[in-house]
Protein backbone atom coordinates (compact mmCIF):
# COMPACT_ATOMS: atom_id res chain seq x y z
CA UNK A 1 0.00 0.00 0.00
CA UNK A 2 1.18 3.43 -0.89
CA UNK A 3 0.00 6.97 0.06
CA UNK A 4 0.81 9.58 -2.16
CA UNK A 5 0.26 13.46 -1.76
CA UNK A 6 -1.23 15.04 -4.87
CA UNK A 7 -0.66 19.12 -4.62
CA UNK A 8 -2.49 21.26 -7.12
CA UNK A 9 -0.34 24.57 -5.47
CA UNK A 10 -1.95 28.26 -5.65
CA UNK A 11 -1.54 31.36 -3.31
CA UNK A 12 -5.34 31.63 -1.68
CA UNK A 13 -6.19 28.26 -2.09
CA UNK A 14 -3.88 25.53 -2.31
CA UNK A 15 -5.04 21.82 -3.09
CA UNK A 16 -4.42 18.91 -1.52
CA UNK A 17 -5.29 15.19 -1.77
CA UNK A 18 -4.02 12.25 -0.12
CA UNK A 19 -4.69 8.94 -2.33
CA UNK A 20 -3.87 5.58 -1.08
CA UNK A 21 -3.01 2.76 -3.71
CA UNK A 22 -4.38 -0.33 -2.07
CA UNK A 23 -2.98 -4.51 -2.61
CA UNK A 24 -5.60 -4.59 -4.98
CA UNK A 25 -4.74 -1.80 -6.81
CA UNK A 26 -7.92 -0.22 -5.64
CA UNK A 27 -7.61 3.50 -5.26
CA UNK A 28 -8.92 4.87 -1.81
CA UNK A 29 -8.85 9.04 -0.67
CA UNK A 30 -7.55 9.44 2.66
CA UNK A 31 -8.00 12.95 3.16
CA UNK A 32 -8.61 15.92 0.93
CA UNK A 33 -9.74 19.53 0.97
CA UNK A 34 -7.26 22.84 1.09
CA UNK A 35 -4.57 25.30 2.68
CA UNK A 36 -6.60 28.64 2.63
CA UNK A 37 -4.77 32.04 3.18
CA UNK A 38 -7.12 34.94 3.59
CA UNK A 39 -7.29 37.37 1.17
CA UNK A 40 -5.52 40.90 1.89
CA UNK A 41 -3.01 39.40 3.76
CA UNK A 42 0.56 40.43 2.97
CA UNK A 43 2.04 37.80 0.41
CA UNK A 44 5.05 36.90 2.86
CA UNK A 45 2.41 35.67 5.60
CA UNK A 46 0.92 33.46 2.87
CA UNK A 47 3.69 32.30 2.25
CA UNK A 48 4.04 30.88 5.11
CA UNK A 49 0.72 29.91 6.42
CA UNK A 50 1.54 27.21 3.16
CA UNK A 51 4.21 26.01 4.38
CA UNK A 52 3.15 25.52 8.10
CA UNK A 53 0.04 23.73 7.07
CA UNK A 54 1.79 21.71 4.66
CA UNK A 55 3.97 20.93 7.36
CA UNK A 56 1.52 19.65 9.38
CA UNK A 57 -0.22 17.85 6.77
CA UNK A 58 2.60 15.55 6.29
CA UNK A 59 3.29 15.08 9.55
CA UNK A 60 -0.24 14.28 10.33
CA UNK A 61 -0.14 11.84 6.98
CA UNK A 62 3.53 10.52 6.21
CA UNK A 63 3.03 10.21 2.63
CA UNK A 64 5.92 7.75 1.09
CA UNK A 65 5.56 9.73 -2.19
CA UNK A 66 4.17 13.12 -3.67
CA UNK A 67 3.35 14.95 -6.81
CA UNK A 68 2.80 18.74 -7.48
CA UNK A 69 0.77 20.55 -10.76
CA UNK A 70 3.38 22.40 -12.85
CA UNK A 71 3.24 25.81 -13.46
CA UNK A 72 1.76 26.57 -16.91
CA UNK A 73 2.31 29.96 -18.53
CA UNK A 74 -1.02 32.17 -17.76
CA UNK A 75 -2.07 35.57 -19.49
CA UNK A 76 -2.17 36.98 -16.53
CA UNK A 77 1.93 37.03 -15.51
CA UNK A 78 1.05 38.57 -11.58
CA UNK A 79 -0.89 35.41 -11.15
CA UNK A 80 1.88 33.16 -12.89
CA UNK A 81 4.32 34.76 -9.83
CA UNK A 82 2.38 34.56 -7.01
CA UNK A 83 1.32 30.88 -7.93
CA UNK A 84 5.03 30.29 -8.59
CA UNK A 85 5.66 31.73 -4.84
CA UNK A 86 3.44 29.10 -3.63
CA UNK A 87 4.61 26.51 -5.50
CA UNK A 88 8.48 26.82 -4.51
CA UNK A 89 7.10 26.96 -0.57
CA UNK A 90 5.11 23.97 -1.75
CA UNK A 91 8.51 22.22 -3.16
CA UNK A 92 10.54 23.41 -0.20
CA UNK A 93 8.38 22.00 2.32
CA UNK A 94 7.99 18.37 0.94
CA UNK A 95 12.28 18.61 0.29
CA UNK A 96 12.98 19.17 3.83
CA UNK A 97 10.19 15.73 4.38
CA UNK A 98 12.22 13.90 2.87
CA UNK A 99 10.02 13.48 -0.14
CA UNK A 100 10.84 13.65 -4.34
CA UNK A 101 8.09 15.20 -6.09
CA UNK A 102 6.98 14.40 -9.40
CA UNK A 103 5.61 17.21 -11.48
CA UNK A 104 2.67 17.06 -14.22
CA UNK A 105 1.54 19.22 -16.52
CA UNK A 106 -2.18 20.01 -16.62
CA UNK A 107 -2.71 18.03 -19.75
CA UNK A 108 -0.78 14.90 -18.25
CA UNK A 109 -3.09 14.83 -15.77
CA UNK A 110 -6.24 14.91 -17.60
CA UNK A 111 -5.09 12.65 -19.87
CA UNK A 112 -3.85 9.81 -17.02
CA UNK A 113 -7.27 10.44 -15.00
CA UNK A 114 -10.11 10.65 -17.87
CA UNK A 115 -8.01 9.10 -21.22
CA UNK A 116 -8.21 12.52 -23.22
CA UNK A 117 -5.64 15.42 -21.85
CA UNK A 118 -8.01 18.00 -23.31
CA UNK A 119 -10.90 16.95 -21.38
CA UNK A 120 -12.89 19.67 -19.38
CA UNK A 121 -12.65 20.10 -15.59
CA UNK A 122 -16.03 18.43 -14.67
CA UNK A 123 -15.11 15.38 -16.91
CA UNK A 124 -11.96 15.13 -14.73
CA UNK A 125 -13.59 15.89 -11.68
CA UNK A 126 -16.21 13.03 -12.16
CA UNK A 127 -13.78 10.58 -13.04
CA UNK A 128 -11.74 11.39 -9.88
CA UNK A 129 -15.15 10.38 -7.79
CA UNK A 130 -15.03 7.60 -9.77
CA UNK A 131 -11.57 6.43 -9.51
CA UNK A 132 -11.62 6.88 -5.94
CA UNK A 133 -15.49 5.59 -5.41
CA UNK A 134 -16.80 9.01 -3.92
CA UNK A 135 -20.46 9.66 -2.93
CA UNK A 136 -19.77 13.10 -4.50
CA UNK A 137 -17.11 15.18 -6.29
CA UNK A 138 -14.88 16.41 -4.12
CA UNK A 139 -15.23 19.83 -3.30
CA UNK A 140 -13.77 22.50 -3.35
CA UNK A 141 -12.49 22.42 -7.13
CA UNK A 142 -8.63 22.33 -5.59
CA UNK A 143 -9.18 19.53 -3.58
CA UNK A 144 -10.56 17.70 -6.93
CA UNK A 145 -7.86 18.84 -8.86
CA UNK A 146 -4.94 17.73 -5.87
CA UNK A 147 -6.39 14.10 -5.78
CA UNK A 148 -6.29 14.10 -10.06
CA UNK A 149 -2.20 14.51 -8.94
CA UNK A 150 -1.67 11.71 -6.65
CA UNK A 151 -4.04 9.10 -9.25
CA UNK A 152 -1.75 10.78 -12.02
CA UNK A 153 1.32 9.78 -9.66
CA UNK A 154 -0.04 6.43 -9.25
CA UNK A 155 -1.33 5.70 -12.64
CA UNK A 156 1.95 7.10 -13.90
CA UNK A 157 4.51 5.12 -11.41
CA UNK A 158 3.34 2.01 -12.68
CA UNK A 159 4.89 1.90 -15.82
Amino acid sequence: MTLVLGIDPGTATTGYGFVRQNQDTSLEAVAYGVISTPAKTPAHERLVSIYEQLNELLHLHQPEQCAVEKLFFQRNVTTAIAVGQARGVVMLGLAQAGLDPAEYTPNEIKLAVSGYGGAGKRQVQEMVQMLLNLKDIPRPDDAADALAVAITHIHTNKY
